[in-house]
């Protein structure tokens, strides 16, 4: 997964979701492109936040985590939820 600095609370939360479900899974992050968040899976880019303008939700991800888990493909998710904003 790659992700800006500031969405690193987002990333160890999303990455201690995947590992209490699937604790072998190999979960990695990096500092990446500005504004970016993305979520590979198996090498697949399945989120960018860059495309969709928001932060995938969680439930979308782990679908597409048990699909890969269970040999199934995974789908590209298409749909966010906007970010957090406070003026």
């Amino acid at each position: 997964m790659g992700f800006t600095v500031r969405y690193g609370p987002r990333y160890q939360e999303l990455a201690r979701t995947v590992k209490d479900e699937f604790p072998e899974a190999d979960v990695s992050g990096f500092v990446g492109r500005r504004s970016s968040f993305e979520i590979e899976i198996n090498g697949q880019l399945v989120f960018s936040k860059l495309e969709t303008g928001g932060f995938p939700y969680e439930d979308d991800i782990m679908d597409q985590i048990r699909n890969a888990a269970s040999g199934k493909n995974v789908k590209k998710i298409t749909k966010s939820r906007p970010p957090c904003v406070i003026m």
